[in-house]
């Protein structure tokens, strides 16, 4: 059985705080502002031997402003569904609050094993001040600091007891990871909750709904693999506050990260700059691209516009012309199981590996049909090409004067290198070698 553990509370109380120290990296943002998480947040802890899955949540409340309260209750309650154990975060500095014992009752109907984490207790005096937290009647409280670490070892030898198995200490190792990009409020949301069947991030029509990059785990055609929901990437001239610059960072972390970038754009719109920036960023980066076209139901249409389309994208985004074209729905589900077949697919074109044989037998007839051309009076003779060991397809090819070889000629040879070998979606790297 996995080891999976939830921090729940109430907005505030230092979860995202205590989350980040649990899994040793800066994955949830954090802010003073009470809400910034909404979505489920899931990483990988190890304590004493023993490696669990933590889930960080929004913070339950109900009766505020907040727009996004039922659904950040509704994302709190799957994560309590779905854990083996519940951390409930409390505040020492505020003390106990009529949403405490509220969200008590909630969290003792779920028959999982809690404990009490009283937060912010920085001081001798919070600390003692932590017992009021008894009341709750949910067992031994533990005075803990998220900011500075103090108590969390305590609280941690506890928890590990209770956990039902030894875990796994990556269960992501190996697993090809597919990133959801694109501008704010496009879709990229909807088409994960579509795909997985279930309301795994918030939707609503505000752009900036998603704030953190949501992994989610998924299985198609026997094969697992992970699917990151992002933040919409706006310009920094738009970026109105900080937690939407974090946001941003973590969609660019999460495209550093992926195998395959989904690149989600708005049927209506079109593609516009800031589509082009992501693009540009995913090939530099050597990922494999799929770019969906979303909102599709929404377009007046006949049976030229999608390849009309397609025609003038492809004339923004040149000289990338590689990447294939998806006009979908999340909405309606059109076509949008189409768009993870074809994300597979170009990560098997990435992981690509051709035979030495293969490559010389294909291509070495093409070049001396087609040579390349001379320079300065000399000729220049390829006799041998290889793939390299890389993340992204990669080939050497050796001649007798590398420096000579005119970028023309190297695009005539990575055109005939797709189409003996098709690398639908993934970047290739030439380069040549002096033999």
């Amino acid at each position: 059985m996995a080891n999976i553990v939830a921090i729940v509370g109430r907005p505030n109380v230092g979860k995202s705080t205590f989350f980040n120290r649990l899994v040793e990296q800066r994955q949830a943002i954090m802010d003073d502002m009470p809400g910034v998480t909404r979505d489920r947040h899931y990483g990988y802890a190890e304590w004493t031997g023993k490696f669990f899955t933590v889930i960080d949540t929004g913070g339950y409340v109900t009766g505020s402003d907040d727009k996004f309260e039922s659904q950040i209750r509704r994302q709190v309650e799957l994560a309590v569904d779905e854990c083996s154990a519940v951390i409930f975060m409390v505040d020492c500095q505020q003390g106990l609050t009529g949403y405490d014992k509220e969200f008590a009752n909630i969290v003792r109907r779920s028959k999982k094993p809690v404990l009490i984490a009283a937060n912010k207790a920085d001081t001798p005096k919070k600390t003692s001040e932590a017992n009021e937290f008894y009341e709750l009647g949910m067992g031994e409280v533990y005075p803990i600091s998220s900011e500075n670490g103090s108590g969390t070892g305590e609280l941690l030898d506890e928890l590990v007891k209770i956990l039902p198995s030894e875990g796994i200490k990556d269960p992501n190792a190996g697993i090809p990871k597919i990133a959801i990009l694109g501008r704010p409020n496009v879709g990229k949301s909807s088409l994960l909750n579509v795909l997985l069947g279930t309301d795994r991030s918030i939707v609503t029509d505000e752009a900036g709904t998603t704030r953190d990059a949501i992994h989610s785990h998924y299985k198609m055609y026997g094969k697992d693999f992970i699917l990151t929901d992002t933040a919409g990437i706006r310009k920094k001239s738009k970026l109105m506050e900080d937690v939407e610059f974090y946001s941003v960072l973590r969609s660019l972390r999460a495209l550093e990260e992926s195998d395959v970038c989904i690149i989600v754009i708005d049927a209506q719109r079109g593609l516009e700059s800031q589509d082009v920036n992501i693009i540009s960023l995913a090939q530099k980066q050597g990922k494999g691209m799929v770019i969906m076209v979303n909102k599709w139901d929404l377009i007046e249409k006949d049976t030229k516009t999608a390849d009309k389309i397609k025609k003038e994208m492809n004339e923004k985004i040149a000289p990338i012309d590689y990447v294939p074209f998806i006009f979908a729905s999340a909405l309606t589900k059109q076509r949008i199981f189409q768009v993870v077949e074809k994300a597979v697919e170009v990560f098997e074109n990435k992981s690509k590996k051709v035979p030495t044989s293969a490559l010389n037998d294909a291509l070495l007839p093409e070049i001396a049909h087609y040579p390349p051309p001379a320079l300065k009076g000399k000729l220049i003779q390829i006799k041998y090409i290889t793939q390299v060991a890389a993340k992204t397809p990669s080939f050497a090819f050796f001649c007798n004067l590398p420096q000579y070889i005119q970028e023309s000629y190297k695009r005539f040879l990575e055109n005939r290198l797709r189409e003996k070998f098709d690398f639908t979606g993934t970047p290739v790297r030439l380069f040549f070698r002096k033999k």
